[in-house]
């Protein structure tokens, strides 16, 4: 049910007034204003992760006397009292949220009144997660009470088209690899149905091996993580949702699928989302350079300024893979508070099973 409260704060704009959860006609008309937006801030997305998991809308619409509108997307975890219960933008390893906003300059107490408010919330944890693209106002308005969490995003930039993308930003090395994906025997199909789904999540389930062998992690162990960070429902729920605006390009050699990436777009921005592959097939073959090459080439013709390839470990092979493309990386921090200190003791409790097993970062 909607509920509407006006915040007796005042900023150099005026009053605001919120309202949650964000009605989504307002909310969509800022996810195509907003340049930044990707698909992962959109309504569609919050209707995946309440489709496949136990959360429902908890998203905030800011409207500021001055004109400006501003959405925070959050999900909430059903059936539990507010005070034990998270509110994330997002939840269970589905990526970057973040405030999407009208057209204009972000005035720094207008951030500092989204902080207030969500600190203000009754929820466990609050947590948001911001894309490549946020406004620096954001970090200099970040109060005391929320904890910062790094990470890394990386993008190539798409400005000039496909052929300046392939002379100017794609290194030598994945120049020649794509060339000699394009001479090997590699059939590439591209699906915007969902029909290749099963096709991906059989490769999937491959790379956890490889994975689980990278990492020096128990198979059994690195399945339920993985099976449950990624089931093949949140694909399914993502492609059904999306449709042609998810795109799953596979890779096939000897009419064995071999590897395969997920794109999804929304406005200027194209995702690589998920990869995975059968490396006995796919490596010999290149086959993941012409991948990622087609995906770029199809983003660019799309219209989109930004290939987003995800998020990596700095100095790692992943990193250096993504930075053959021209892909820079861009910070997309986390933001959160807790009343309790539960994330602190699941990292410790994370890190004690990590040095127990000797795993290692892949």
């Amino acid at each position: 049910m909607k509920s509407a409260v006006v915040l007796p704060v005042t900023t150099a704009s005026g009053p605001v007034r919120v309202t949650s959860p964000a009605p989504r006609a307002a909310w969509w008309q800022l996810a195509h204003a907003d340049e930044s937006a990707l698909v992962s801030q959109t309504p569609t997305w919050l209707d995946s992760i309440c489709a496949t998991g136990p959360f429902t809308d908890a998203s905030r619409l800011y409207e500021f006397e001055g004109g400006r509108r501003l959405v925070v997307p959050l999900a909430r975890r059903r059936a539990r009292p507010a005070w034990l219960a998270a509110e994330e933008s997002w939840p269970s390893d589905w990526g970057i949220g973040g405030p999407m906003m009208s057209p204009g300059v972000l005035d720094e107490a207008e951030a500092r009144l989204v902080f207030h408010d969500l600190a203000q919330l009754p929820a466990l944890r609050v947590a948001v997660r911001f894309g490549p693209g946020a406004h620096p106002a954001w970090a200099r308005a970040v109060p005391q009470s929320f904890r910062t969490e790094d990470h890394m995003t990386q993008v190539v930039d798409l400005d000039g088209g496909f052929d300046a993308v392939w002379e100017r930003r794609f290194h030598g090395r994945a120049r020649r690899n794509v060339r000699r994906a394009e001479r090997s025997a590699v059939d590439v199909e591209v699906d915007r149905t969902g029909r290749l789904v099963p096709v991906f999540y059989r490769l999937y389930e491959q790379s956890m091996v490889r994975w689980a062998e990278q990492q020096h992690e128990p198979l059994a162990l690195a399945r339920w993580r993985q099976t449950r960070n990624f089931p093949k429902r949140k694909l399914e729920a993502v492609a059904d949702r999306l449709g042609e605006s998810c795109a799953i390009y596979v890779a096939s050699t000897g009419g064995e699928p071999a590897a395969a990436i997920v794109v999804l777009r929304h406005g200027a921005h194209a995702r690589c989302w998920r990869g995975a592959m059968d490396r006995d097939l796919a490596h010999p073959v290149r086959a993941n350079f012409l991948l990622h090459r087609l995906a770029i080439e199809d983003a660019c013709a799309a219209g989109c300024r930004y290939y987003h390839m995800g998020e990596s470990r700095p100095g790692s092979s992943l990193a250096g893979f993504k930075e053959g493309f021209g892909a820079d990386g861009h910070p997309s921090p986390c933001y959160s508070r807790e009343r309790l200190p539960v994330s602190a003791a699941e990292r410790r409790l994370e890190d004690a099973v990590k040095r127990l097993i000797r795993f290692q970062d892949a």
